[in-house]
């Protein structure tokens, strides 16, 4: 019987503020960076305690192994990650010492993009080059129109909606990470499945006053896409908007992109204008949203 197994993938982050560098280097292809840049790195991740991305990926993992178990599927579930420690290169490592043949490949994020998605997929494509192996891998390329993806980040919203006032006119404000501009010219899908998973949503939710942003651009000296949501959280302040709700659905747990930039630096810019900037609850290990996953995985099977 072919020995099949699933490849949970993520971004990675590092264990501790001290290897902040060797992390950021990775990332950059090993480009030079300047000891500042490395410094507020630092600094964002001191705020927050630390990213719980690693950890949190694991326990996702966990729960699907679980849900796809219940489901008749006794699947091993193996965990990769692509700037950090478990490295990719390690997982496809351990499947081939456990006899692994056949594998969907799955990355903890809802939208296909050639410069996001397709990495990962490189990166699995360059860890069998190196170990000599031929596993034969399901690719998973978006997932966020699964309807219990979209039940999830329905709930979310309503439940977070809560925390106004009644009589509260609220925007709610959709946000994912920004890629570079020039995408959109390569006729890449990326904005336009975040900005149709925004529409699908608002669509549930009714009578919904919403709008769409992107966030944490990185400083390379090019466009991208936007409008970022710091300049968006001005904007609603100056239209007379006392409360937004940020919705980030291009991201799926707790991380530095939510818990500071969101959390600390967006809501800064907010209070400073008087605005109450709340944000929904993050995936994590939602069950409906683990449930997500696991049909998107059980499609591949």
């Amino acid at each position: 019987m072919t020995k099949k197994a699933v490849l949970i993938l993520a971004y990675g982050t590092p264990g501790s503020v001290d290897r902040m560098g060797c992390y950021l280097s990775d990332i950059r292809g090993g480009r030079p960076m300047s000891e500042a840049f490395v410094d507020e790195f630092k600094h964002r991740y001191s705020i927050i305690g630390g990213s719980p991305l690693t950890k949190l990926t694991y326990e996702q993992a966990k729960a699907t192994g679980d849900e796809l178990q219940r489901r008749g599927h006794d699947l091993p579930i193996y965990v990769g990650m692509r700037h950090w420690s478990p490295w990719i290169k390690d997982a496809i490592g351990q499947m081939y010492l456990h006899g692994i043949e056949e594998a969907v490949a799955m990355v903890m994020a809802p939208h296909y993009s050639k410069m996001s998605i397709a990495k990962y997929w490189g990166k699995i494509d360059e860890a069998q080059q190196m170990h000599g192996t031929n596993i034969k891998f399901s690719f998973i390329d978006s997932w966020y129109q699964q309807p219990n993806f979209l039940t999830a980040v329905e709930n979310h919203i309503r439940t977070a909606l809560q925390k106004f006032p009644e009589e509260a006119q609220v925007k709610l404000v959709f946000t994912a990470h920004s890629l570079p501009e020039r995408l959109k010219k390569m006729g890449d899908p990326y904005d336009d499945q975040l900005k149709d998973n925004a529409r699908i949503v608002a669509e549930r939710l009714g009578n919904v006053d919403w709008t769409f942003s992107y966030q944490s651009a990185a400083e390379t000296g090019e466009p991208w896409l936007g409008p970022q949501i710091e300049e968006v959280v001005v904007d609603l302040a100056d239209e007379g908007y006392q409360h937004i709700l940020a919705a980030p659905i291009g991201f799926v747990c707790d991380h530095v992109e939510i818990l500071f930039d969101i959390d600390v630096e967006a809501t800064q810019i907010a209070t400073e204008r008087g605005v109450n900037l709340q944000r929904i609850e993050s995936m994590n290990t939602d069950p409906i949203f683990i449930k997500a996953i696991a049909d998107a995985i059980e499609e591949k099977l």
